[in-house]
C-alpha cells in the first residue's frame, strides 16, 4: 500500500526546485513556427525573431512544438540564427511566469 501512495503523491505534486536560466549570451524565446527538419522560428525576449536549429546531439532528445519556451544561443557570426539548447517543462514555465522572468506570451510580442 505504501508503494501506491508514494506513486500517487508524485503524480499530484510536481515541485520545482531548480530552473535553468539563460547565461551570458543565451536568450529565452518562444517557438513560433516549425520550418521542417530541425529548424524553427523563435521569438526571443530581446525582441528579435531568429531562425534556430536543434543541434544533432539534442535532435532526438528534444521534441519541440509551437508555443514551447526554450533557451537559445545566438550564433557569433550571424545574430539572426541560433541553436536551441534547452526546453522548459510546463511546471517550469509556470515558475518563470510567477517569478516575472517570463510574462504571458500574448503581451510579450
Amino acid at each position: 500500500m505504501g508503494y501506491y501512495q508514494k506513486k500517487n503523491q508524485a503524480l499530484n505534486e510536481e515541485k520545482v526546485t531548480r530552473v535553468k536560466l539563460p547565461k551570458e549570451k543565451e536568450v529565452m524565446g518562444i517557438i513560433e513556427q516549425r520550418l521542417g527538419g530541425n529548424k524553427m522560428m523563435v521569438n526571443c525576449l530581446d525582441g528579435k525573431s531568429r531562425n534556430c536549429r536543434v543541434p544533432g546531439r539534442l535532435k532526438r532528445k528534444l521534441w519541440l512544438r509551437p508555443n514551447d519556451v526554450v533557451i537559445i544561443e545566438p550564433w557569433e557570426l550571424d545574430n539572426k540564427k541560433g541553436d536551441v539548447i534547452f526546453k522548459y517543462r510546463p511546471n517550469q514555465v509556470e515558475w518563470l511566469k510567477k517569478n516575472k522572468y517570463l510574462e504571458s506570451e500574448k503581451t510579450e510580442f
